[in-house]
């Protein structure tokens, strides 16, 4: 009887299992390098000349703006920026734009930023109005930095997500006087490595190469070289 009553209230052992330890993940701030002036710097208006040299006058060079930018077109602190998509040209008061809007929406305690451009330095020259044609070229009216498609144009870093920089860098990126795009590190290598191309550029490339509807008597070398798709 006392057996049968036993069994009844017999109840399972219960074993304490080991439970897995949970670490929080690392800050992006340890990932990143420290700077001393977490805002952008004042870019000069006018570069400087030694007292005894005339500032040099140029000619247009639109080579300086054509074509896909080889060289700076990968972020230093591989987080986030702004990447041109077209070429243009940047002016003093870009700079200003864009030193100004950042240093009001970021939070340097925990972000900074850095120019992937240098100051305006080419001179662009303008003469008076009413002149008549000749009498050589005019004076110098301001000077700009030439931008080629793919260049980044600035950085921003810290210990931020894209969502928190992508509000206001999205504000400045529209003023530019070129298409820009706000763009993440692992974004932008994976635009680099992807090998979809556009059927319009392919559709445009044929034309150009089989010299349909004789192309070739108005075409420039510029198309022949990249075939429309820097323009």
């Amino acid at each position: 009887m006392w057996s049968n009553f036993g069994k009844q209230l017999w109840c399972p052992r219960q074993f304490t299992a080991v439970g897995m330890k949970y670490f929080a993940p690392q800050k992006k701030s340890d990932y990143v390098e420290k700077v001393e002036r977490p805002k952008l710097r004042v870019m000069e208006r006018v570069p400087q000349y030694p007292p005894n040299l005339r500032p040099p006058k140029m000619q247009k060079k639109l080579k300086f703006m054509r074509g896909p930018e080889v060289v700076h077109n990968n972020f230093i602190h591989k987080q986030y920026g702004i990447v041109a998509e077209s070429g243009g040209r940047l002016r003093w008061g870009h700079f200003e734009m864009l030193r100004l809007t950042i240093g009001r929406k970021m939070d340097i305690n925990r972000m900074f930023a850095i120019w992937r451009v240098p100051p305006p330095w080419q001179p662009v020259t303008k003469k008076g109005q009413g002149q008549r044609m000749g009498g050589g070229k005019g004076a110098i009216d301001y000077y700009v930095t030439p931008i080629k498609k793919g260049r980044v144009i600035l950085e921003v870093a810290g210990n931020c997500e894209f969502s928190e920089v992508k509000s206001f860098l999205d504000i400045v990126a529209q003023q530019l006087p070129f298409k820009a795009r706000v763009i993440s590190h692992d974004v932008l290598n994976d635009f680099e490595h992807s090998t979809i191309e556009d059927p319009s550029h392919s559709y445009i490339k044929y034309i150009i190469q089989n010299n349909l509807s004789g192309c070739h008597k108005w075409l420039s070398p510029v198309d022949h070289k990249w075939f429309g798709k820097y323009n």
